[in-house]
């Protein structure tokens, strides 16, 4: 059996692009939205990252780069963590929808502790609706690419096969 530690590693590294595959999906999908509700792009995650960095603010205009560094970096970073749940046995819809809840709460975290956003249930309801959509687009698409990564067996069926665990023998332990 994997050690535990080698499992996290493997779990982070081959599933970094999970979180890409979810960025890419989720931003074909924000792309088609805008197309039908003419919303501009949104700079809040340029914002954030110039913030969080201590660097001075720019237009908008200017902020592209920082804008694509923050949204691809930080989807494909959580990644990593999607897959070490898959590597743990947290698959499908149930750990995607808990992986969705983590990516809107760092999202939330870091744009509120920079003073750049304000929490979601201050926004207009459409906004909130299309920043959730998107959001559970990424987080169910980053989960289905992680799945299919993960090794075929969960890590907590192997312990409970290894009989060198005394917590894993049927007798439990005495």
């Amino acid at each position: 059996m994997m050690s535990s530690d080698r499992r996290m590693l493997t779990g982070a590294g081959k599933v970094l692009v999970a979180g890409a595959v979810g960025v890419a999906v989720m931003t074909l999908a924000e792309k088609v939205e805008q197309a039908f509700t003419d919303r501009p792009n949104s700079f809040v995650p340029a914002h954030t990252l110039e913030r969080l960095l201590g660097l001075p603010t720019k237009p908008d205009g200017q902020r592209r780069g920082f804008n694509l560094a923050m949204h691809w970096g930080q989807g494909i970073a959580l990644g990593a963590l999607r897959g070490v749940m898959a590597e743990g046995g947290l698959r499908g819809p149930w750990a995607s929808a808990m992986f969705t809840v983590v990516r809107l709460t760092a999202d939330q975290t870091q744009e509120n502790i920079t003073g750049v956003g304000a929490p979601p249930w201050t926004w207009p309801r459409n906004e909130l609706l299309i920043d959730l959509l998107h959001k559970g687009i990424y987080g169910f698409t980053t989960g289905v690419v992680a799945d299919r990564l993960a090794r075929p067996e969960p890590v907590w069926v192997q312990a409970r096969r290894d009989r060198s665990d005394p917590l894993h023998h049927r007798g439990g332990v005495r």
